[in-house]
């Protein structure tokens, strides 16, 4: 049961989209189904409540239908990893996926878009080390919640460029302090539009 949240979460997401999928194909007064598909390279400042730092680096594929005046959904998936842990010398491997509302603000006669999001989810931490109540495991999960935004810039009608994005992750993974981990996590990649 250690990612069956994570599961389910993707699982509503799919199907979220996939709903958006199909009710693009039927002709309606409103605006037509966006979508996109965003690859990026992630860093994240990871701090333990009260505890060290230090640096993870990864990246995620986001996708995200807009589907009624710039709201929409996003579901993103995440992987993160550091061979330095608090300066210990131990690994540290982050999964995360989640899934969530979107707003996004653009202009006609402009090729950059702003957005915002807040999205819950699932973090599965493995080959690392978790001191549990049951003692140091290598593997813990827990809620993940994120809270973030963005820039992207459109160069053609189907490619364009993350610019940037800054985001909140709060994850509950056993720390041997207060099981709290704040991380600021900072990307940039390419977005592809269908």
């Amino acid at each position: 049961m250690r990612s069956s949240f994570g599961k389910v979460v993707l699982l509503v997401g799919a199907c979220i989209v996939a709903g958006l999928s199909a009710s693009g194909q039927t002709p309606a007064a409103s605006a037509p189904l966006s979508m996109d598909l965003a690859i990026t390279y992630d860093t994240s400042h990871a701090n333990t409540v009260p505890g060290g730092n230090f640096w993870m680096q990864g990246g995620s594929v986001q996708i995200h239908g807009q589907f009624w005046h710039g709201l929409g959904i996003v579901a993103d998936v995440e992987g993160l990893h550091t061979g330095d842990a608090h300066g210990t010398g131990v690994e540290l491997n982050l999964v995360t996926a989640t899934f969530g509302p979107r707003y996004t603000r653009s202009w006609a006669h402009r090729r950059y878009a702003l957005f915002g999001q807040a999205l819950a989810g699932d973090a599965y931490g493995f080959n690392g080390v978790f001191p549990a109540t049951t003692g140091l495991v290598s593997s813990a999960n827990s809620l993940a919640l994120q809270v973030g935004g963005g820039m992207n810039l459109q160069f053609s009608r189907h490619l364009g460029m993350r610019a940037f994005e800054a985001a909140w992750l709060r994850t509950q993974l056993p720390n041997a302090t207060t099981s709290v981990e704040n991380n600021l996590r900072v990307g940039t990649g390419l977005v592809f539009k269908f």
